[in-house]
Formats: C-alpha cells, structure tokens, sequence
C-alpha cells in the first residue's frame, strides 16, 4: 500500500505540476479563457480580475503539486486538492455536454484537449485524488511543520513572480504557432488523399482503399462489394496558420503578408482602445526608421474603421492598419500592443510593449550583415 500511495501521489503531483506550470508561464494566455468563462455564465463583473485570479489558479495549482510530489504537508493541502478537483470535473462535465467554451485550457496551449477529454481526464484524475484524501494521514511529512510551510511559500512566491514576469513581458516559453522561428505561412500543398470502404454483400467483411486503386469498373467485383463510407486525409489542414489581414474594404491581403520576402514589421492590437498608448507612441521612432529604409511596418487590428481613423488622428500613427480575428491576434503576441518581426513568412523575433527595441537594435542583431 505504501507503494501505491507513492505512485498515486506522484502521478498526482506530476499533472498539477504540468499544468499549473504551462498555464502560469502565459498567464495571459489564461485569462483570456477565464473571461469566455465569466461571458459564458454572464458574471462580467469578474473580468476585471481575471489577471490576478489567473495568477492565484496557477499558483495553487502548481503548489498543490509540488506539495504532492514532495510530500510536503498533505494532510492539509488535500483540502484544497479535492475540492478543487471536483468543482473542475463538475465544470468540464457542462463543457463536455452543453460545450461551453471551444477549449477550457486545461494544460493552456500546451495541450489541446477536447471538452469530452478534458472531462475524461478529470474522471480519471479523481480516481487518485480520492485514494490520496483518503490516505491523507497516512502520509509522513519529511521535514518539521514550519519547514514544509516555508519551503512551499518561498516555491509560492517564486513561481508567482515568475508568472507576473510573464504577464508584463512574453511567455518564457511560447506554445502558440506564432513562436519565433516558426514558418508561418503554407510552403507547399501536399496531396489530399481519398480513402472508400466497401463491404461485402454475402460476408459482410469490409475494405479500405486508397482511391481510385480499386477495382471499381470491375463489374464482377461490384456485383458482390456495395459501398459504405469515404474519409479524407488532407495534410495541408494544420498547415500554416488562420490569419486573415483586410483593409477597410474587404481586400485580402494576407498573402502579400505572409509571404514578404524581405524584413518587415507587424505591430499588433487586438483591440486599439485598450492598448497601451505608451507602447504605440515608443514604437513610432522604429517605424519611421523602418520605412524610411523600404521596409513594411503595418498594425493589424479588430478595431472598427471608425476607431482606426479616430486613433490614428489623435496619436499621430501613420501607418497602414489593417482588420483581423481578435482571436488570432491573441495568439500572435501575448501583448497589446506587440511587435513582431518577420521576413519570408518566419517569425525573427517578438517584443512586448515594454521591450519595444530601437531600429538600431533590431538591424544590428537581426538583419543579415
């Protein structure tokens, strides 16, 4: 039994851990899910905390593992872990049969899991979290009382900070497709293949084929083999990424984007009226710099029209906007606004408002010598 209660506290230990890790490394990557939640369940009022009620998640959860994996006073943390464990597997349970939010970020953008897995996992969870409250004062605790509560606030303190470090700059480590060094744009087209199922009339044995390498105008092979399903395989489907960039009008210009040859800058706002002015105005010496050697420097926004023309008037920025999902721009840079640096559809580097660099910094550690 001791060996049980061992391996169910480290596995235990283990997913906390992991989650709470990923998940507070991009802090803004999790209140933006918090808040689908507080829209969903129309309780508004709570968006305005979602930063530090992420933080407190994220924390607690890491905490909790760390307590499990180490040992460290678990007579008392159980109290939080299965309370916690339960109002989650209720939560997932309305995600998985009423789909609430298309993915509640249980490992953040780590792990995409669907809401019938997230619930899943959370069945499965339980069946070691109550073996573990259960067993709770069978846990001997390694170090005095006052050790374990120090040595698990100084692990509270540091991973805090660290994820309000994320929270003002970027992720430390970036989960999304807009990661520096990732290709962004689609290189090639693969083919798409078509694969039939026939079933046999008098056996009742079924066959996949690879279409058309089958013998369909053979009429004696048909007259015993009936069709009964299709499915496709298309490796272009996750290829690439969903941005879409429009002017006023409606023209496409996503391609001339994605697929810009040479250096360019793209300055991202998701939503212009709460965007940091400080950042926009910071970033005008690099852009006027930037354009003033041939290079394109362009800001993509959800914002309306009317909004774009209103805030270009009152801040003096120049430069072109261009239209595009919230969503994607969200997962473009975790900053609003961000700064990315791109050429021939890779991603070279991202700043947040914070970090904006100089043109001169930028050519001196980016641009080919």
């Amino acid at each position: 039994m001791k060996i049980l209660r061992t391996v169910f506290r480290i596995l235990v230990g283990l997913v906390f851990v992991y989650s709470g890790f990923v998940k507070g490394v991009d802090p803004l990557g999790t209140v933006y899910r918090m808040e689908d939640y507080f829209i969903v369940f129309n309780i508004p009022i709570f968006i305005p905390f979602s930063l530090y009620l992420t933080i407190f998640m994220c924390t607690l959860e890491f905490l909790l593992g760390i307590s499990l994996l180490f040992n460290l006073w678990i007579r008392k943390t159980v109290w939080l872990l299965l309370p916690m464990m339960i109002f989650f597997t209720i939560l997932t349970f309305f995600d998985a049969v009423y789909y609430l939010v298309p993915d509640c970020g249980c490992f953040g953008d780590a792990l995409t899991m669907t809401n019938l897995q997230t619930f899943l996992k959370n069945i499965l969870l339980m069946g070691f979290v109550l073996p573990i409250f259960a067993w709770r004062n069978k846990f001997k605790n390694p170090l005095p009382p006052r050790g374990e509560f120090a040595m698990l606030l100084v692990v509270a303190l540091a991973f805090s900070s660290m994820s309000v470090q994320c929270y003002r700059h970027l992720p430390l480590i970036d989960f999304m497709d807009w990661k520096v060094g990732n290709q962004v744009n689609k290189t090639e087209v693969l083919p798409v293949t078509f694969y039939v199922t026939y079933k046999n009339k008098k056996t009742g044995e079924e066959k996949e084929y690879i279409s058309p390498n089958y013998p369909w105008n053979d009429s004696i092979w048909l007259a015993d083999w009936i069709f009964k399903s299709q499915r496709v395989v298309d490796p272009n489907k996750n290829q690439g990424v969903a941005l879409r960039v429009e002017d006023s009008h409606g023209t496409d210009y996503t391609a001339s984007v994605l697929d810009n040859a040479d250096y360019q800058f793209i300055l991202v706002s998701y939503n212009l009226d709460q965007a940091n002015l400080k950042g926009f105005l910071n970033v005008l010496p690099l852009y006027k710099h930037a354009t003033l050697d041939g290079y394109s420097f362009i800001c993509l926004t959800n914002s309306l029209p009317a909004v774009i023309k209103k805030f270009r008037m009152d801040n003096g920025t120049a430069f072109e906007y261009y239209n595009s999902d919230d969503v994607v721009l969200k997962t473009m840079v975790r900053s609003n606004p961000g700064l990315i640096l791109m050429k021939n559809g890779i991603v070279l580097a991202k700043w947040g408002f914070r970090d904006f660099p100089t043109y001169d910094e930028v050519k001196e550690k980016y641009f080919a010598k």
